[in-house]
């Protein structure tokens, strides 16, 4: 699997369960066991450190650090937290524009 393969699916994924809590429906351990799955999913990917970032990877990275380091009643409360990370939400699954001070990188 490329780096653009494990983006694309984990980006997909990470929307997912990040809505799902939103909605009360997926408790937040579930949201930790996905971030402790991908980091080990993460660890099977062969890439080089020259190799450049897109604009989606980056915001991938960047929401999926915010998820695991929030506290959940921040991440179930605080609206310009949430705000901040629909924005992610929607340019990762194609419905908007990238947000500008999303700097993930890869682990």
């Amino acid at each position: 699997m490329t780096v653009q393969e494990f983006v694309n699916k984990k980006a997909k994924q990470l929307c997912f369960y990040l809505r799902a809590f939103w909605h009360g429906e997926l408790p937040i351990e579930e949201v930790e066991l996905f971030f402790w799955d991908s980091m080990e999913e993460w660890g099977q990917i062969e890439y080089t450190f020259t190799q450049p970032y897109t604009p989606k990877e980056r915001v991938f990275w960047h929401l999926l650090h915010q998820v695991h380091y929030w506290p959940e009643d921040k991440l179930a409360h605080d609206t310009y937290l949430i705000e901040e990370l629909t924005n992610c939400v929607l340019f990762l699954e194609g419905k908007g524009h990238c947000p500008f001070d999303c700097v993930g990188i890869r682990p």
